[in-house]
Protein backbone atom coordinates (compact mmCIF):
# COMPACT_ATOMS: atom_id res chain seq x y z
CA UNK A 1 0.00 0.00 0.00
CA UNK A 2 1.15 3.58 -0.84
CA UNK A 3 1.75 6.22 1.75
CA UNK A 4 0.01 9.30 0.61
CA UNK A 5 -0.13 10.86 4.16
CA UNK A 6 2.34 14.04 2.58
CA UNK A 7 -1.54 14.70 0.36
CA UNK A 8 -3.21 15.11 3.81
CA UNK A 9 -4.20 18.34 3.69
CA UNK A 10 -8.05 19.66 4.74
CA UNK A 11 -9.79 20.61 1.84
CA UNK A 12 -8.03 18.75 -0.35
CA UNK A 13 -9.52 16.73 -3.12
CA UNK A 14 -8.59 13.21 -3.92
CA UNK A 15 -9.92 12.11 -7.80
CA UNK A 16 -9.19 8.05 -7.16
CA UNK A 17 -10.34 5.11 -9.79
CA UNK A 18 -11.20 1.94 -7.85
CA UNK A 19 -11.72 -1.42 -8.97
CA UNK A 20 -13.85 -3.88 -7.37
CA UNK A 21 -13.46 -7.45 -7.18
CA UNK A 22 -9.75 -6.95 -7.02
CA UNK A 23 -7.76 -10.31 -6.09
CA UNK A 24 -5.77 -8.06 -3.67
CA UNK A 25 -6.62 -4.73 -1.92
CA UNK A 26 -4.18 -1.69 -2.23
CA UNK A 27 -3.83 1.35 -2.81
CA UNK A 28 -1.49 2.93 -5.79
CA UNK A 29 -0.15 5.95 -7.07
CA UNK A 30 0.24 5.31 -10.75
CA UNK A 31 1.28 8.07 -13.18
CA UNK A 32 0.10 10.48 -10.48
CA UNK A 33 -3.18 8.89 -10.48
CA UNK A 34 -4.63 7.27 -7.31
CA UNK A 35 -5.83 3.51 -8.16
CA UNK A 36 -7.68 1.79 -5.28
CA UNK A 37 -8.12 -1.94 -5.70
CA UNK A 38 -11.04 -3.42 -3.24
CA UNK A 39 -11.87 -7.07 -3.22
CA UNK A 40 -15.64 -6.18 -2.32
CA UNK A 41 -18.37 -6.16 -4.99
CA UNK A 42 -19.73 -3.26 -6.44
CA UNK A 43 -23.25 -3.56 -4.79
CA UNK A 44 -25.29 -1.11 -2.31
CA UNK A 45 -22.04 0.91 -1.74
CA UNK A 46 -20.11 -1.88 -0.35
CA UNK A 47 -16.82 -0.96 -3.48
CA UNK A 48 -17.29 2.78 -2.45
CA UNK A 49 -17.35 2.20 1.78
CA UNK A 50 -13.88 0.13 0.98
CA UNK A 51 -12.26 2.70 -1.05
CA UNK A 52 -12.87 5.18 1.55
CA UNK A 53 -11.32 2.96 4.58
CA UNK A 54 -8.55 1.96 2.06
CA UNK A 55 -8.24 6.02 1.47
CA UNK A 56 -8.49 6.80 4.77
CA UNK A 57 -5.69 4.10 5.58
CA UNK A 58 -3.07 5.25 3.02
CA UNK A 59 -3.56 9.40 3.82
CA UNK A 60 -3.29 8.47 7.63
CA UNK A 61 -6.74 10.11 8.54
CA UNK A 62 -9.84 8.62 10.04
CA UNK A 63 -12.30 7.49 7.23
CA UNK A 64 -15.23 10.08 8.70
CA UNK A 65 -12.93 12.70 7.51
CA UNK A 66 -13.50 11.80 3.75
CA UNK A 67 -16.74 12.86 2.33
CA UNK A 68 -17.89 11.04 -0.80
CA UNK A 69 -18.10 14.28 -3.73
CA UNK A 70 -18.95 12.51 -6.69
CA UNK A 71 -19.34 8.88 -8.01
CA UNK A 72 -21.24 6.74 -5.71
CA UNK A 73 -21.87 4.45 -8.65
CA UNK A 74 -18.97 5.15 -10.70
CA UNK A 75 -15.80 3.55 -11.11
CA UNK A 76 -14.28 7.19 -10.91
CA UNK A 77 -14.93 9.03 -7.88
CA UNK A 78 -13.89 12.61 -6.12
CA UNK A 79 -13.46 12.63 -2.54
CA UNK A 80 -12.69 15.66 -0.04
CA UNK A 81 -10.32 15.58 3.20
CA UNK A 82 -12.48 17.72 5.90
Amino acid sequence: MTDLSRLAQPGTTFAIRVTPNARRAGVDLVEGKIRVAVTETPEAGKATEAARVALARALGVAKTRLVLIRGATSRDKVFRLD
